[in-house]
Parts: structure tokens; sequence; C-alpha cells
């Protein structure tokens, strides 16, 4: 359950999100909490109607609903997109806190450092020369800010996190702790029996909008930039490599790893555990499932599925045959077998 010190009627919410009520609208909210504990003074929701059993017995004060839900008794504020007006309602209830504003004694910035108005440095944030800072940043303990980097306004970076130099995070980026945004790129020519170190002088540039999770590690180009469109929401422990580009309002999920030079359109999503070889094109608006290898060009949209992966429908048909395989080898021997004894009695 998710505390709040800020109580709204029913009415101002969905004045707020953009809903309509059916009952009581003076209820007051003070909590946002999951349907099975919510009690009163509490807003639920419930976005899928095979879940209405839930709603009959809980004992939240309104339930947050699409406008087929309807159970007699209950209050609720019915919206066209439920998760989406719960979220804004989560963060009305519970707005994040605010970081101070100031500078703290304990951070390094160097003297040719441009830094903006409003910020939020914390101690042991280290700027190094010729980094721009904007407007109403935070910069928590720990972070790094390298040579000639910028950091757009209203952005967060939480604590240890490293913007190496030269690159780029737009406006209003989170990033969350431990992230490192520019470390070099996976670059060797064969020597001989050894590996010779390809210098990578390329920069990443992180557009605005964007959020990246904790434990990110997003490489350097070679060459140029790799780059991480607008709105794309990265999830923890995924390893973008260099000069790759993800278009904007992409998902990435869990522990993906995307190989270098591999270019992914706008609004595609890579579930969890994806794996992407390096030099290739996944098409807009492109569903690869977890667990995937992407090892061609995807050119058109649709969902995909297994290693390599294939057309979703299609892995679903082939799985269902995996479980049957030693089944089916057994079948074939013994018709193997038979053939081979009918042929020598001919």
């Amino acid at each position: 359950m998710i505390k709040s010190d800020i109580k709204k009627t029913l009415k101002e919410l969905a004045q707020l999100v953009g809903g309509e009520i059916a009952g009581d609208e003076s209820v007051v909210i003070g909590k946002a909490a999951e349907i099975e504990d919510a009690g009163e003074g509490d807003i639920a929701f419930i976005a899928n109607p095979k879940y209405i059993d839930r709603v009959s017995t809980t004992k939240a004060s309104a339930i947050i609903a699409s406008p087929d839900i309807k159970v007699p008794g209950k209050n609720f504020l019915y919206v066209k997109n439920p998760y989406l007006a719960f979220a804004k309602v989560l963060a009305i209830l519970k707005p994040s806190p605010k970081p101070y504003k100031g500078i703290h004694p304990g951070a390094h910035i160097h003297q040719t450092a441009v830094i903006g108005s409003s910020v939020s440095i914390y101690p042991h944030v280290y700027i190094e020369k010729d980094a721009k800072i904007g407007d109403r940043v935070a910069l928590y303990p720990g972070v790094y800010i390298g040579k000639g980097a910028q950091v757009g306004d209203d952005a967060i970076l939480y604590s240890n996190v490293s913007v190496r130099e030269g690159c780029f995070i737009g406006n209003r980026v989170i990033i969350h702790c431990n992230s490192v945004i520019g470390s070099d790129g996976f670059g060797y020519a064969k020597d001989g029996m050894r590996y010779h170190k390809i210098p990578q002088v390329g920069i990443v540039r992180v557009e605005d909008d964007v959020e990246i999770g904790a434990s990110v590690t997003i490489d350097r180009a070679t060459l140029g930039e790799t780059v991480i469109g607008r709105g794309t929401k990265i999830d923890n422990l995924v390893q973008i490599a260099h000069n790759v580009t993800i278009g904007e309002d992409s998902i990435i999920v869990a522990q993906v790893g995307i190989s270098g030079s591999t270019k992914i359109g706008k609004r595609v999503t890579l579930a969890g555990q994806v794996g992407v070889v390096g030099h290739i094109e996944i098409a807009d608006d492109v569903v690869i499932g977890a667990q995937s290898g992407v090892t061609n060009n995807v050119a058109s949209k649709g969902i995909l599925s297994g290693t390599p992966a294939i057309p979703h429908k299609d892995w679903l048909k082939a799985a269902t045959i995996f479980t049957k395989l030693p089944e089916m080898r057994k079948m074939l021997l013994e018709l193997e077998k038979r053939i081979k004894e009918l042929e020598e009695r001919g």
C-alpha cells in the first residue's frame, strides 16, 4: 500500500485525470492501494473485466475502471485507460520527493563547467572541464560528468551514474543508479595472435524524455553517435553496443543485449533477455518476445519469438512440437527398423 500526505475528493481526481464518476463524488481519497488490500480512504483500479469479482469484495472507497465494469454499491472513477489513470492518481497522491536546491560544497565542479539555475548537486558529484548542466537538474551522490558532456534541463541522474566525455543527455531524462553512458565500444582489430584496441571516439546521444534503468551500459560510438531516441524507456541490466540507433518510444526490457551498429525502429518492444546480433535493422512497431534471438533483418512490423526469431504464431506451433520430439524420435526409429526388416524379406 502506498501512503500519501495528500487528500483529494473523488470529484477532484476525476477532474485531474479526465474521468467520470458513478457513486459518491465527495468521498475523500488519501491513499492508492492494490484492490485486494485496499481499505477505507483508498483508491484501487481494475484493468481487466475478468477480475470483476475482486471489485465486489474490495473495501476500497473508490475504484478506477473502464465504463463496462459495473458493481452496485461501489464508487467508480470511469476512464478509457484505467492503468494510465491510476498512474496519474499515484503521481497526484504521492508526488516524487523534491531534492534540495543548491550545490553541495562536497561536490567537485571544474571552473569551466557551465551550471544552470535551480540545480541540485549532491556531495561527491564530479563534473569535468567544459561540461554543461541544464536548469533544474538533479545530480545525486557519486555522479560523474565527463569532459565536455552535456545534461539537459530537468534531468535526474541518480547515485553513481557516469556520463562519459562528450556524451549528450537530453531534457527530462531519468537515469537510475550505476548506469554508464559512453563506455568504450567493444572494438578490437586482430593483430596476429593478439587484439589491438580500436579507439572509440564517438559519443552517446540520449534524446529527450528517455528513462534508463539501473546498471545499464550504453557504449559510445566508434565514430559518430550511439543514439537513444526520444521517449524510449530502458529497463535494468541492459547492454547497448557502439553505434546502435534506437528509435523513438521504444521499450527495452531487462537483460536485453544489442550488438553494434544495429538500427532499431520506432515503437519497438524487446522483451526480457532478447539478444540482437550486430549490423541488422528492425522495422518500426516490431515486438520481440522474451528470450528470443534476432539474427536477421526484420523488415516489417509484427510479433516474433524464438531463436532464431520467427513470426510468433509459427513459434507457438513449433513450441507445441518440442515436448513431443522424444516420442516422435522413438516412432521414427521403430519405422526405420520395420522398413529395414521389410526390405530384408523382399
